[in-house]
């Protein structure tokens, strides 16, 4: 790979759980990458070998399993593939950043989708797409750093999976208005996942 050709992986927040983290390591011992992980208390990592560079994936141990957290310069294409896919996969957000020949791309990802391309050549700065109404990098900051829009759909999940179990026993019990009402709720809970999750 050329030199120049480089991307940048910046304010990267994706979670996981262990069961999760250990699929990437088969999926990159798979691609034929060397790599060792260690962990403690506080963080697993993954130093993956991609020439003579070493990769070290930071996982930040939180309440309810790990995020991937830390800022990456990655020179090797296939890693880079995998990671761009990994964020999509995950629905994770950052900001990546492609170094290429006196020019750079800034691609603002948003729960796994890209919401801004910014085209910069010297002094110039150029904004390529743009999702919806522009924000500021303000508006930008305050919704990439929220978590209440996953903590919600987290729970309206929940709340489905509650819902499916109530429906099927008042199906068993033959309890028509019950059933009724678990399939009410259960339309409401479609509609704001949908909203959420658009």
């Amino acid at each position: 790979m050329n030199k120049n050709d480089e991307v940048e992986y910046c304010n990267l927040e994706l979670r996981f759980d262990r069961q999760h983290i250990q699929d990437l390591i088969k999926d990159l011992i798979k691609e034929g990458y060397s790599l060792y992980w260690s962990e403690n208390e506080t963080v697993f990592l993954i130093s993956v070998r991609t020439g003579r560079k070493l990769v070290k994936l930071r996982f930040q141990r939180i309440k309810d399993g790990f995020k991937l957290v830390g800022d990456y310069m990655i020179r090797d294409a296939r890693l880079s593939e995998w990671m761009e896919k990994l964020i999509g996969d995950m629905r994770g957000h950052a900001v990546v950043k492609r170094f290429r020949d006196r020019q750079i791309i800034i691609e603002n990802i948003l729960f796994g989708e890209v919401i801004r391309l910014v085209e910069i050549s010297g002094y110039q700065q150029r904004v390529l797409y743009q999702k919806g109404p522009l924000l500021s990098d303000q508006e930008l900051t305050k919704l990439f750093y929220s978590v209440e829009g996953e903590e919600r759909i987290r729970d309206r999940r929940l709340e489905v999976d509650e819902q499916l179990d109530l429906l099927h026993k008042a199906i068993q019990s033959k309890d028509d208005e019950r059933t009724a009402a678990c399939k009410a709720r259960l339309a409401e809970l479609t509609r704001e996942l949908n909203m959420l999750e658009w």
